[in-house]
Parts: structure tokens; sequence; C-alpha cells
């Protein structure tokens, strides 16, 4: 009695910890900008103390992770990246792409875990949308107080801050919801307006940066919500009031500036779409001349000049604009296949998740994260996003919903049968 009296507070304190640690890491990757402008290192204290604290605690109890495809094609991605980077090894960018990618790779197995046993799905979702929602404030002040023609905030890109704003914008759907053990009468009213104003602060954000991927993917999102009847076509209506309201107050209040961001956004679109093309067929170029481990972490960079006939003179080491085309790029079809295959296997996840829950918030939960992660996979399809945490944390969570789900179904057919 003595040894569980002490092991339990012990046990206790260990999931504490995990449930800030996990919750902070997601909370912290929007706004790591602002973290870095105090110290270079802070945005990467949380993963690293969570990823410390997951190990003590499973070699503590003894305890495997949790295994899940997920952790299977993570550990086949690490292999090929591995490979890649070997052999690419005197590459300028490939030594500091490699550390870029590990992490990511590490923190999703971990949340992955965490999140289907010490920490509740509705925690992470929770997390992550308050801190796109500190961005997308930090968005509007830099447009309002800095004087930005287009909203950054945290993010030194305008269209990777619209990234992190869009793919929160689905979570809130699942926060509208009591979660498990929550009585459905608890502050209701309160809950609604604190709802309301995260979503009018990250679509304005996510407006004032004039990032057209960003509003496709929200339009993505959006569209899935309301295919699957999470989001009533009358919250969309007044949404809809809301934005025209908001852009009615735009123009009478800041026209001038508005006039001078959309004419400077309107040059930087006819350019980006000349840039981009060329990228995408540079990429194009190396994942045929290298199709089985491609060229390297960072090699895009690196190549870029040489396979575009120095298109660009004033960008020679450029990002490709396109997540899929550059991770095919840099670590090759096999590579390829198994980064999509952690957007396949939280897509499937998820949906299973779905199909098994009956209404409530678990059903509510996954569709939340299909959505988001669709607005992830549009907006990529223009911007480098494979070194941002939604994409991942959201991965995680998908899979871990599944775990939770299977658990609860165990849990009530155990009772069924007492």
């Amino acid at each position: 009695m003595t040894t569980l009296a002490v092991v339990r507070p012990s046990l206790s304190r260990e999931a504490t910890v995990l449930r800030v640690l996990a919750c902070a890491t997601v909370a912290l990757a929007p706004v790591e900008g602002y973290l870095t402008a105090v110290q270079s290192q802070l945005g990467k204290v949380a993963p690293a103390m969570l990823t410390l604290t997951w190990l003590v605690a499973r070699i503590r109890r003894r305890r495997l992770p949790c295994p899940t495809p997920l952790h299977a094609v993570l550990a086949l991605l690490a292999a090929v990246l591995a490979a890649t980077a070997a052999l690419h090894s005197a590459g300028e960018f490939t030594a500091e792409y490699t550390v870029r990618w590990l992490p990511f790779l590490v923190v999703t197995a971990v949340l992955a875990d965490v999140a289907s046993r010490e920490v509740p799905i509705r925690w992470l979702l929770l997390a992550a949308a308050a801190g796109a929602t500190v961005a997308g404030a930090g968005a509007l002040f830099s447009l309002v107080v800095g004087g930005e023609a287009r909203a950054s905030g945290p993010q030194p890109d305008p269209n990777d801050l619209a990234y992190f704003l869009v793919a929160a914008v689905p979570l809130l759907a699942a926060l509208n919801r009591p979660g498990r053990g929550l009585p459905s009468t608890a502050a209701p009213n309160r809950r609604g307006l604190a709802l309301t104003a995260a979503a009018v602060i990250l679509v304005a954000g996510a407006t004032a940066t004039f990032s057209r991927g960003g509003a496709l993917g929200l339009a993505a999102a959006v569209g899935w919500l309301l295919v699957r009847r999470v989001l009533p076509w009358r919250v969309l209506a007044a949404a809809a009031a809301a934005a025209v309201g908001l852009g009615v107050a735009a123009l009478l209040f800041a026209g001038p500036q508005l006039d001078r961001a959309l004419q400077e956004k309107s040059f930087i679109a006819a350019s980006n779409v000349d840039t981009r093309e060329l990228r995408w067929q540079a990429a194009a170029r190396m994942l045929t001349a290298h199709p089985v481990l491609g060229v390297g972490p960072g090699g895009f960079r690196e190549h870029y000049a040489a396979e575009s006939h120095d298109a660009e003179v004033d960008e020679q080491t450029p990002v490709a604009h396109n997540m899929y085309l550059e991770v095919a790029a840099e670590l090759g079809l096999p590579g390829f296949a198994l980064f999509a295959g952690v957007l396949v296997t939280a897509a499937v996840t998820s949906e299973r998740t779905v199909r098994r829950a009956g209404p409530g918030p678990a059903r509510t939960e996954a569709i939340a994260i299909q959505a988001s992660l669709l607005a992830v996979v549009v907006t990529s399809t223009f911007l480098s996003e494979q070194y941002y945490l939604p994409l991942w944390s959201l991965a995680a969570v998908a899979v871990a919903a599944e775990i939770r789900q299977g658990k609860g179904s165990a849990d009530a057919g155990a009772a069924r049968d007492q």
C-alpha cells in the first residue's frame, strides 16, 4: 500500500507535466517568431522538454509507446531521410535541413503517444486554436499599428502566418461543444462569445495577409465542415455578414492603407505566378534526375540556380512554394510516398473515428481535424510548409483520436458484459 501511495502521485505529476508540455508545444508553434526574437532557440524549449519528459516517463514505467501505423511511417521516413542525407552529406544545406526534419518526426511520434494516453485531444485542439488566435491578434497589430502592407505578426512571411491561422479555424468547431466529462450547461454563452471572437481574429488576420493559398485553404475547410454537417449554414451566414461588416469598416477607417496593400499584393501576385512556375519546373527536373533519393534535404535551395539556369538573379536559394514537389525533389519518390503516407494515415484514421463514433464530441473533433488537415493540404500546394507544426500535430491527434475511440468502445463493451 505504501508503494502504491508513492507511485500514484508520481505518475500523476508525470501526466500533468506531459499535458502542460504537449499543450505548450502546440500552442507556441504559431508564435515561434516572437520567441525567436527574444532568444533564437527559445521556440525549441517546449518540444525538447516534452520529448525528454516523455522518454523518462516511458522508461520509468517500463512502458513502450502505443504502436500505430503512423509510428511505422515516421520510422521509415526517418530511415529514408538518413539515407539521402548521408548520400548528399557534402551539400551546402544538407545538415541544416536534416536537423530541421528530425525534430518534427520525433515530436509527431511523441504527440501521438501522449495524446492517446495522458493528454485529452480537446486540450491539444484548444491549445492550437489559442496559439493561432494570439498570432492572429499579432497579425492585426502589425497591420494596424505597425503599418505593414501585409500582416505578418509572429511569422516573417505573411503566407506562413495565413497557413497557421486557416488551419486553426476549423478546430473552433470542435470546441463549440462541451468536452467529455464537462457539463453541457457549462457557461455556453461565454464559450460561444469566446469562440466567436477567436474566429473573427483568425479570419481577419488571415485576410490581412492577402494570401491566396490561405484563402483557398480556408474555403476548403469551411466547405468540408458544411458537407459533414458540423458547421450550420446560419453560422456561416452570420460569419459572412460579420466579414462584410469588417470589410466596410476597413474601407472607411483604413482606405488608403488598404488600397496600398492591394496594389502591392497585385504586383507581387503577378510576379509570383511566373516565379512559382519556374520553381515547380526546377523541382520536377530534380526529381526526374534523382528519383530514388532525391537531391537531399535542402537540396532544392542548393541546386535551384543551376536547374533554372539562373532564371531568378535576385533569388538564388529559394523554396519551391509547393510542399509536395519540394519534398519529392529532396527525398525522392520513396521519401515522398512516406511523407504522403503521414497525411493518408491521418485521413484514414480520422474517417474511421467519424464512422465509429456516434453523435457527440468525438465525431465533431475528428471532423474538425479532417477540415484542418484539408486546409493544410490545400494551402501547401502553394507554400513549402513541411517545416511547420500543424501538419504533424494534426496527424498525431488524428491517430490518437482513433486509439481513444477504440478504448472507449472496449470500455463500453466491458461495462455491458458486466
